[in-house]
């Protein structure tokens, strides 16, 4: 499935937040989003879950949701939402339960998200028991029980130490190469975006409008720590941010 932003503008009050975004998110593309603090990065996200609707402009989908979807857009976020006296595998059956899938059919989903998410010892455990990267990828496996068009990662790895956000990353591009999906992306971080986004799309600061979208051609699995390439993507994203980073900082956040 396909999104596009349609000149969205919102604003907060009297503080505009966005203005005259428009972009295409393609079938089975990672597209990261980055810019300041306050541009309007969550905000954007949630337009395109529909959790909020915007002051102005449209989102569209185009296309059909796979074969087996069971929700559209599925968000991911930074604090993981799990229910602690549930375990692993029961925070995953809870979005199944929501579609009445139970017994044979639900264990056998959830058999398969924790094989694909690395989790398979870890069915019977409790959240409290679990690293934050473990949590995070029980949020992962969640999200994919539902067989999304379009996964929303908001800030999925900033809680997390560095260590643990490159174990992750890589096994986020794992997921990708053996079954593509579509995502949109939201961090600070810019090493995470050109790790993991086939675009990068570099929001000014507020009201946020779109500066450049970076493309990045090398394929995910080729990506590695200390690519010459991605580090090249990454300082040119720096170079775009930075004197807008210094500015936002001394703003009013709606991010």
């Amino acid at each position: 499935m396909e999104i596009t932003l349609d000149n969205i503008s919102h604003a907060y009050g009297d503080t505009t937040v966005l203005q005259d975004v428009s972009h295409t998110i393609n079938a089975q593309q990672i597209v990261c989003i980055v810019g300041p603090s306050g541009c309007g990065k969550s905000t954007l996200l949630r337009f395109l879950g529909g959790l909020e609707q915007p002051d102005a402009g449209r989102v569209l989908q185009y296309g059909d949701p796979p074969e087996g979807c069971l929700n559209p857009l599925t968000f991911v976020f930074q604090d993981f939402a799990l229910l602690p006296w549930r375990s692993v595998s029961g925070n995953i059956s809870l979005v199944l339960e929501d579609h009445g899938i139970r017994g044979a059919r639900a264990k056998a989903i959830i058999e398969d998200v924790l094989l694909r998410t690395k989790l398979g010892d870890f069915a019977r455990a409790l959240p409290r028991q679990l690293s934050g990267g473990m949590k995070q990828r029980v949020a992962i496996a969640r999200a994919l029980a539902v067989n999304p068009a379009v996964m929303l990662l908001d800030e999925p790895l900033s809680a997390l130490d560095s260590q643990t956000r490159e174990l992750l990353m890589d096994d986020l591009v794992d997921l990708w190469t053996r079954q593509p999906f579509t995502a949109v992306y939201v961090t600070h971080n810019l090493a995470e975006a050109v790790r993991l986004g086939h675009q990068v799309v570099v929001l000014s600061r507020r009201p946020g409008r779109i500066r450049e979208v970076v493309t990045i051609d090398k394929p995910l699995a080729e990506r590695e720590f200390g690519d010459r390439d991605l580090e090249a993507h990454q300082k040119h994203l720096w170079q775009l941010l930075r004197d807008e980073a210094r500015a936002a900082d001394a703003e009013l956040i709606h991010d």
